[in-house]
């Protein structure tokens, strides 16, 4: 499938001057393309891998979200869209094919087993915790795919509400709204 990864968006003049030059010298030579790389590796890697819950399917896409990237830079026009946003947008494209070749289920755990360090506290709080852990996995699998893509590119991926809009194609206010009803929601249900 072919995506258009062109948007306009008006940001505040010298707000991503830095980014744009390194851009630019993207564009010129496609070697210069390492400090993007090296900036959102991290990030597309992370919300990747919330998405997908594996290693190595994470990793396999976020190269090809950076071979996508770099294939379509000549046609990326700045116009004010933060290159994260455009970015990001490319990477929820990929992982949507991905889901579509697959067809499979996505688990939506939030935390590994890895992530969860507990520094000396007691067994009951230890299964406490564990327990409000099993319950928010369990909400957020019962959300609507849209609303977890929303908390995905928020909490794991780390973009701003306006970054999330330009990604899905809604509106700020629409995905800041939809933000706070989900986590409102969560937050009710987890008390």
């Amino acid at each position: 499938m072919e995506y258009n990864y062109t948007l306009v968006v008006r940001s505040e003049p010298g707000e991503i001057d830095g980014e744009a030059t390194l851009v630019a010298a993207a564009k010129i030579n496609p070697t210069a393309f390492e400090p993007l790389y090296q900036r959102y590796k991290g990030r597309i890697y992370r919300y990747l891998f919330l998405r997908l819950r594996r290693e190595e399917d994470a990793a396999d896409l976020t190269q090809q979200v950076f071979l996508k990237a770099l294939g379509a830079l000549p046609g990326y026009r700045e116009r004010g869209l933060p290159f994260a946003a455009w970015l990001f947008r490319i990477a929820h494209h990929t992982v949507s094919d991905a889901y579509r070749q697959e067809k499979s289920a996505v688990s939506w755990d939030v935390l590994s087993d890895d992530e969860q360090l507990i520094a000396e506290i007691d067994l009951e709080n230890m299964v406490l915790q564990q327990e409000r852990l099993a319950h928010l996995r369990q909400l957020l699998d019962q959300l609507d795919p849209y609303k977890r893509e929303l908390l995905a590119l928020r909490f794991s991926a780390g973009l701003s509400t306006t970054e999330i809009a330009l990604v899905v194609g809604k509106s700020q206010a629409a995905v800041k709204k939809q933000l706070t009803r989900t986590l409102q929601g969560l937050k009710e249900q987890m008390t």
